[in-house]
């Protein structure tokens, strides 16, 4: 039977010159690993705005994603297979993420990311920001 596709979005949000980084919660798929907070597109959503969505849902916070995709990646896991897009963000109004689904944040430089234990999808992400140095 074939997997099912699903299209979610990641925000690679940059604030003096440290990314977001978020931890997975142990009850969901992909427990503990690191990922680029954002979730699923809805139906008639473009990504720009699922990312917004999505932020506010996990970190009540307000983005301002660029008009141009980061990255985008396509991982077979054995759930599905996960499209994820990134795209660079600005968090508006100088907000504090509150976390609501992720059991950790952390901020990191480009050269410090790959410390971390990212989720497949978000590998290609993390290998071209750490090429931002």
């Amino acid at each position: 039977m074939a997997k099912k596709l699903i299209k979610v979005v990641g925000a690679i949000i940059i604030k003096d010159d440290e990314i977001l980084c978020a931890q997975r919660g142990y009850e969901k798929s992909l427990p503990g690993l690191w990922e680029f907070p954002g979730g699923k597109i809805e139906q008639n959503e473009t990504p720009r705005e699922a990312l917004k969505r999505e932020l506010v849902e996990e970190l009540h916070i307000d983005v301002q994603p660029d008009e141009q995709p980061f990255e985008t990646t396509t991982y077979e896991y054995d759930f599905g297979i996960i499209e994820l897009t990134t795209f660079i963000c600005e968090i508006t109004d100088n907000q504090q993420p509150i976390l609501t689904e992720h059991i950790a944040i952390k901020w990191l430089k480009p050269s410090e990311l790959n410390e971390l234990d990212w989720a497949p999808a978000d590998l290609p992400a993390v290998e071209k920001l750490g090429g931002l140095q």
